[in-house]
């Protein structure tokens, strides 16, 4: 993890350059295969939707607060179901794609204008779009 500044248009800047985009996504997509059958499962692709932490749990941040299993299942259940747009039960790579670019032009929606300070997780979207923004800062 590492803590690193960052705005909206960060995030766009680096969806927009689609031969990086589409780089990382991929190699995000190969890592989440844990079968290599070029498909993600329900199972494979519940540790990305984990990531996004749409629910905090006590372990998030070592508090009391206890949240029903069930309904986070249904929640990352309802958001598979979203990205399956041809309902076969599996993300290709090309849904997984669309559901990154449409999950991160939200978050960037989110974040604004202003400049954030936020701690990354070293292999995440975000820091990935950070480090994509520096190497366009170091160009003449």
């Amino acid at each position: 993890m590492s803590v690193e500044i960052l705005n909206g248009a960060t995030i766009d800047g680096f969806i927009e350059d689609e031969e990086a985009f589409n780089s990382w996504v991929k190699k995000r997509f190969d890592a989440l295969d844990e079968d290599q059958d070029g498909m993600l499962s329900y199972i494979e692709m519940m540790k990305e939707l984990q990531c996004l932490r749409v629910f905090q749990t006590e372990t998030d941040f070592e508090i009391d607060a206890k949240t029903d299993p069930d309904e986070v299942f249904g929640l990352y259940f309802s958001l598979f179901l979203q990205f399956d747009r041809d309902s076969n039960g599996v993300l290709d790579l090309e849904e997984f794609k669309s559901a990154t670019k449409r999950i991160m032009l939200a978050v960037a929606d989110g974040l604004g204008v202003s400049p954030l300070q936020m701690i990354l997780e070293d292999d995440g979207f975000l820091k990935k779009a950070v480090e994509w923004e520096s190497t366009k800062l170091l160009l003449p």
